[in-house]
């Protein structure tokens, strides 16, 4: 897919890592419908860099634990804003838990935001997008469902079933849609972690490095402009997953 003069939405892109493939996206050329939660201060700024570089940015507010139906954030666009080819599910929380102590609330808040959302947004993207023009979904997730997390049980199980769901909407959309995904691994030290956690993380990383922001937005790239890949999820680890 060329990628200049493509409109891409983006969900979480206003800091961090939806930061970098936000910025990449609208170096690329691409004009950027950024949505945000409560992050509007970093996503101003973000809208501001991304313009810098010469994109068109419309900021989208949306809490995805509402979300019921996707369609909106894909119409009504300003002139030049659509239709939309791109779509980056990049939004995810991250919350404590296990099994044995998660509440009812707390499962249903992760999965409305981490799979659903996801789910309802490519299905609403597929809908409206003409019907003569190609489009691409990346998904952004994580490794470690292959290596579940003790203390993080709904966030690994919601991550797991967006692993399924790459795999099969790659299946149900093509051949005008191509669904890939990029399951991440020691990319960013967590906010407010200590330095002492982050050195025992990358000490478990074969590459004995973070991989930082350029690296993910470089993948998402690749996964767009490579029009023969779909259903495929890149992980991104240093090789942490080898560590099995």
């Amino acid at each position: 897919m060329e990628l200049q003069g493509k409109t891409a939405l983006i969900t979480g892109g206003a800091h961090r890592i939806g930061r970098a493939l936000a910025l990449a996206l609208a170096q690329a050329g691409c004009n950027l419908i950024l949505h945000y939660n409560r992050s509007a201060d970093r996503a101003q700024v973000t809208a501001a860099e991304a313009e810098a570089l010469g994109g068109r940015v419309l900021l989208r507010p949306a809490d995805l634990s509402k979300l019921d139906d996707g369609e909106p954030l894909f119409t009504g666009l300003p002139e030049g804003f659509a239709p939309v080819q791109i779509l980056v599910n990049s939004a995810a929380i991250f919350p404590k838990d296990t099994l044995s102590d998660l509440t009812i609330d707390g499962w249903s808040q992760t999965l409305r935001v981490n799979l659903r959302a996801p789910v309802l947004l490519t299905q609403a993207f597929y809908r409206t997008l003409p019907e003569n023009l190609e489009g691409a979904v990346v998904n952004i997730t994580d490794w470690r469902t292959e290596r579940p997390y003790r203390t993080h049980f709904s966030y690994t199980i919601s991550k797991g079933a967006l692993d399924a769901f790459t795999r099969t909407a790659a299946i149900q959309l093509a051949p005008r849609v191509r669904v890939n995904g990029i399951a991440l691994g020691a990319m960013l030290p967590p906010e407010g972690a200590s330095d002492a956690y982050w050195r025992n993380v990358l000490a478990t990383v074969p590459l004995n490095r973070a991989g930082g922001t350029v690296s993910a937005a470089e993948t998402l790239l690749y996964l767009l402009r490579n029009d023969f890949v779909t259903g495929e999820i890149i992980r991104l680890t240093g090789g942490a997953h080898l560590n099995m």
